[in-house]
């Protein structure tokens, strides 16, 4: 049975959840604050945490951080703030998802199965791309570029190596944020565009036969030449 933390400060809305993912079959311990979230995460070893921005003691972002320090555990934020500057923080900093308040629990509860469905891949499904000078292996979540492990962060990883498993495709920004960072995205999309940017440093020139290339109008493709 999956464990799923709840950290939030508003105690109706820590028992609303509670009472709806237990009644789905999960297991719930609650957290009121940022410390006490630390605690209990490192205790309970949770299968995903959802997690409130705005915390007593130590904020979501800190928590946040302290998650992914130690663990690539799920972390869906659930927040009152919509900005998306809030939403781009949030996914630089690891977390899976990003819900904001109000919402309707039952769109939590599909989310969480959703980014747990995406946590626990299939054994028989692909592991490691290879191509010239480069090896991308998102199980052991290592990049690396003429044989040298280069500093990838994990969105980053996950983003260059759906683009590698469909070589030649054309995808939009609003795809990618749809199928790597797995939810619906409304407004802003220069997220995608941060890591793109940020890997084509690692990548621009290591090999003639494929590239990480923008469609001017569209988005991006990882393109080869076989």
């Amino acid at each position: 049975m999956d464990k799923i933390l709840i950290v939030d400060d508003d105690k109706n809305i820590a028992e609303l959840l509670k009472i709806y993912l237990e009644k789905e079959n999960f297991a719930t311990v609650t957290a009121f604050d940022g410390l006490e979230a630390i605690a209990l995460f490192d205790q309970e070893q949770p299968s995903l945490v959802l997690l409130d921005v705005m915390l007593p003691k130590l904020d979501g972002w800190q928590v946040c951080r302290h998650i992914r320090e130690n663990s690539s555990t799920p972390v869906i934020m659930l927040t009152a703030k919509g900005e998306t500057f809030d939403k781009v923080l949030g996914f630089d900093l690891g977390c899976d998802d990003y819900i904001v308040k109000p919402f309707d629990a039952k769109e939590v509860i599909a989310r969480v199965r959703a980014v747990l469905r995406r946590a626990q891949p299939m054994e028989t499904e692909k592991k490691e791309l290879v191509f010239e000078n480069l090896s991308i292996n998102i199980n052991s979540y290592i990049m690396k570029v003429n044989g040298v492990q280069a500093d990838t962060p994990p969105k980053e990883l996950e983003l260059i190596y759906h683009l590698a498993s469909h070589p030649n495709r054309v995808f939009t920004r609003n795809q990618l944020l749809d199928e790597v960072w797995g939810f619906d995205y409304y407004g802003d999309s220069r997220t995608v565009d941060v890591h793109v940017k940020r890997l084509r440093e690692k990548l621009e020139g290591v090999s003639e036969k494929w590239a990480l290339k923008t469609v001017w109008g569209v988005g991006y493709k990882f393109e080869t030449n076989n």
